[in-house]
């Protein structure tokens, strides 16, 4: 009976951990119909720097619920999902090198499976869609309960970048390369001899006879 009464702990102990093998991985494809779903209209592209199809943005991504961040990297056009959100990334830009202050940005939309009311089905729904700045981030912000979304860098290059103010500075801060004039090397003045010392007075004949 004793043998018995300590084998039933390690018999359910043993069930519960069967229990978390048969745990449903998280899910990663995005559904097709957001895939090809409209982004109102192509991306305007801008005059300089890298066109929109080859930009690539950071976006961070928080789980309220454990804490969980992950950055994903999207070109425009491209969607990730982890578990029950997806987020899609229309476009994203940055401020000319020679435009203060700097700021980045990018356009996505978030959209999260989940039920309104607790007798309803889970369903895809739209909780975000629009520009997300990085250095301004209160002018736009994802208000949702377990789901917190990011700019953190737009990755575009534009031309004569290397020409930029803040180039310029540095350049300007460090020698030209072209050796500067050495001030001529005039000879030291030879100092002049001493003077001799004065002869030694010699005794009158008067002062001698005395």
């Amino acid at each position: 009976m004793r043998a018995l009464a300590l084998a039933l702990p390690l018999f359910a102990l043993t069930a519960c951990k069967g229990g978390d093998d048969s745990a449903e991985p998280l899910a990663t494809e995005v559904p097709s119909d957001m895939v090809g779903q409209a982004s109102g209209g192509p991306a305007v592209e801008s005059e300089y720097g890298t066109p929109v199809k080859d930009r690539v943005a950071t976006i961070g991504l928080l789980n309220k619920r454990n804490n969980l961040q992950q950055d994903l990297t999207l070109k425009p056009g491209e969607a990730r999902r982890v578990g029950n959100v997806v987020v899609k990334l229309l476009s994203c830009e940055r401020t000319l090198p020679w435009e203060s202050p700097e700021e980045t940005g990018a356009f996505v939309q978030v959209f999260v499976e989940e039920r309104l009311t607790a007798d309803q089905p889970l369903k895809w729904r739209t909780v975000f869609s629009g520009w997300l700045f990085k250095n301004s981030p209160s002018l736009n912000v994802v208000e949702h309960p377990v789901y917190d979304v990011w700019v953190k860098a737009c990755a575009m290059k534009f031309p004569g970048e290397e020409d930029s103010p803040s180039a310029a500075a540095s350049s300007a801060a460090k020698p030209s390369g072209r050796a500067s004039p050495k001030p001529s090397t005039s000879p030291s003045p030879t100092p002049s001899a001493a003077p001799s010392a004065s002869p030694t007075p010699t005794a009158s004949p008067a002062a001698a006879e005395a």
